[in-house]
């Protein structure tokens, strides 16, 4: 039996909805962002118990059939963005029309009309979240990072980086190593 779990975009979410199942003693076979794969049916009882336990952390089960697939969106461009080594190079609506197994026009339609934003501005958003990362690791360079991420240039991630954070990546990260300075010397 599947469930669906929105917000559950983290590793640390993950942990959490384990930790929840083994409280309640509900035997899982597998966890991933989004999903959790019971090994069998769990009554009425058990999921409304289920469900206020994961409201507590912050967790919703999801029922409806469009709220799930919009998570499942979420967690494909969240898995891809942040989890794999490299974002793959095909184009994303491909990409997230293959993992679906729906049409990328279908997809996007009712993610735009529940989420108010496009699933391109997900995944830019996700990106740059993604870049902020990779910049405070400092364990590569921008321009790495633009390749690493599929951007045109070092500049497109610039003026994107901007656009959504309003400073550009190197101030981004001056403004964290000063802030990191300040807290040490506290």
């Amino acid at each position: 039996m599947k469930l669906y779990i929105k917000f559950m975009v983290s590793l640390r979410c993950k942990m959490v909805v384990e930790a929840t199942l083994k409280k309640l003693r509900l035997p899982y076979k597998t966890i991933d962002l989004g999903m959790v794969e019971l090994l069998e049916e769990i009554t009425p009882p058990q999921r409304e118990i289920l469900k206020e336990q994961l409201l507590q952390s912050g967790l919703e089960l999801l029922n409806d059939k469009k709220s799930i697939l919009i998570e499942k969106t979420k967690a494909v461009i969240i898995k891809m963005i942040h989890y794999e080594n490299e974002v793959p190079k095909v184009n994303y609506s491909d990409y997230i029309s293959e993992k679906l197994g729906y049409d990328y026009t279908y997809l996007s339609n009712i993610f735009s009309e529940h989420k108010g934003m496009t699933i391109q501005q997900f995944i830019i958003l996700h990106k740059i979240e993604r870049v902020k990362e990779l910049l405070l690791y400092d364990e590569i360079n921008l321009t790495e990072i633009a390749y690493r991420l599929h951007y045109s240039s070092v500049a497109h991630l610039s003026t994107q980086f901007k656009k959504v954070t309003g400073v550009p990546p190197s101030y981004f990260k001056k403004l964290w190593q000063k802030r990191e300075g300040n807290l040490e010397n506290m």
